[in-house]
């Protein structure tokens, strides 16, 4: 505890972006020198002119990795997901270039075997560090070390949701000292939290040595946030502003963009907007198609489409135009479960239905009429994790009764979704339950991510064996 005491007087984190990097080289490089012993036994190949010059250069790659976009930043409230993530693209993108330099220079002694070695230990033994470093962290502050000091100006809903984040969890290194305001109609706040007016802030921060303000006000309140930011920079803490984005918007997530020098509010995120994750989604959705239209349909399709045909009279395949991205129009393939009737178009299937066939049955629970739409996929009209396609006329009949509905739209339409393995698939009784449905497939559009794709596909496969009350 000593040495925690000790450690606490220095800004040890204004050192942490330089420790990270010096870790990350020692890192990589005894993820080679274990991959050499992995590959060969021995450490004898690493001698040679090649392998120190791919060596070299993997160095120098990783810290030019590093040193983009600030990504070895230390960042207090960040889960471990997305720091996966972030190291899961800087270790592609290395590969990647050293792969490129491998070829051009046409470096014969270099294993590829050993590369990937090299990288699979590079990446494992990377996140046992970032999680290490992340507990070591989290036992620290949680011991009363290493915790930055903040108020909010501004006792208001903004105020109290930034405070609820920063101080719900003593690890994350905040410490609340207290709300100000200028003590009028506060009722969304407690007033046990409030602890002086706008006049008693540059004293209470020189006082209590403050490290971070939080202002929560309106712009019109514009006389007092130069006179907070004055405070400020004269006592050398760091400012930072909760804009007011409800006066346009009450989507809980909004994405600032800069136009040049102008900034622009957008009304939510979308990861999907950016050609990266595009690439990497639609990758993704052409290889699984791929091996399941190579492993799964030469032996499963025959025994899925002779079962149909003697069971009931019409097509193997059931047909439909259904809406995708952009509200544009796509056809869609399933296995026909059903009688051929006139209502398929029209009307959805309910618990029960009697124009289900006993086999149908069996296809519908376990998600088996589904699998036709693989190929809909490898074609880009679906991908395999997005929000289910409707029927035209439910989509028209739903964009006039839910307003954001249509907003779903915005990316291609999957096998499965967010809100399927969350329970809401299947018919849709009450408006209630579409419109449920509809804000858990803007969530997916908001929050979108691979390894978010992965959660759902596992969870998918989990639910059909298991079986779902809403399948039918």
């Amino acid at each position: 505890m000593k040495i925690l005491q000790e450690l606490s007087h220095y800004r040890i984190s204004r050192y942490f972006k330089l420790l990270f990097v010096i870790v990350d080289i020692i890192l990589l490089n005894l993820a080679t020198l274990l991959s050499s012993l992995a590959r060969f036994g021995n450490l004898d190949k690493l001698l040679s002119k090649e392998e120190r010059t791919i060596s070299l250069l993997a160095i120098l790659i990783w810290i030019a990795l590093l040193l983009q976009n600030d990504s070895n930043r230390s960042i207090r409230v960040e889960p471990i997901e997305k720091i996966l993530w972030r190291t899961i693209k800087k270790i592609v993108i290395h590969a990647a270039v050293v792969s490129i330099f491998v070829v051009y220079l046409k470096y014969e002694e270099i294993s590829r075997l050993r590369m990937v070695y090299f990288y699979m230990i590079f990446f494992g033994i990377l996140m046992i560090s970032r999680f290490l470093s992340m507990k070591l962290l989290k036992y620290i502050r949680a011991q009363g070390y290493n915790f930055k000091t903040f108020i909010i100006v501004g006792a208001n809903q903004s105020g109290e949701r930034i405070r609820k984040v920063l101080a719900k969890d003593l690890t994350y290194g905040y410490r609340f000292l207290g709300f100000f305001d200028k003590g009028e109609n506060l009722t969304a706040i407690d007033p046990a939290l409030i602890v002086g007016q706008f006049e008693n802030i540059e004293r209470f921060v020189i006082d209590k040595k403050i490290d971070e303000m939080y202002v929560a006000l309106h712009i019109e309140n514009i006389q007092i946030i130069n006179e907070l930011i004055r405070i400020c920079e004269q006592n050398m803490v760091r400012i930072k502003f909760i804009p007011d984005f409800e006066q346009y918007t009450k989507a809980s997530k909004v994405e600032v963009s800069f136009y040049e020098n102008i900034p622009v509010l957008m009304f939510r995120t979308e990861p999907l907007e950016y050609a990266s994750n595009r690439v990497v989604k639609k990758v993704f959705d052409i290889l699984f198609s791929s091996l399941v239209i190579l492993f799964i349909f030469p032996w499963l399709f025959p025994i899925i489409m002779l079962i149909i045909k003697l069971e009931s009279p019409g097509p193997i395949f059931f047909k439909q135009e259904r809406s995708g991205r952009d509200n544009e129009t796509f056809m869609c393939f399933k296995f026909r479960s059903m009688y051929v009737n006139t209502l398929a178009h029209n009307k959805q299937a309910e618990k029960g239905d009697s124009r289900i066939t006993k086999f149908g049955a069996f296809i519908r629970k376990t998600s088996i009429d589904e699998l036709p739409q693989f190929f809909n996929v490898f074609w880009g009209d679906m991908s395999v994790v997005g929000p289910r396609p409707h029927m035209i006329n439910l989509a028209k009949e739903y964009s006039d009764l839910i307003n954001n509905y249509l907003v779903r739209q915005y990316a291609k339409p999957g096998i499965t979704g967010w809100a399927q393995v969350n329970g809401f698939r299947g018919e849709t009784k009450v408006l209630s339950d579409m419109e449920n449905r509809v804000a858990y497939d803007i969530w997916y559009i908001e929050n979108w991510s691979f390894l978010l794709d992965l959660r759902i596909i596992v969870k998918t496969m989990i639910n059909i064996f298991k079986g779902e009350e809403n399948a039918y």
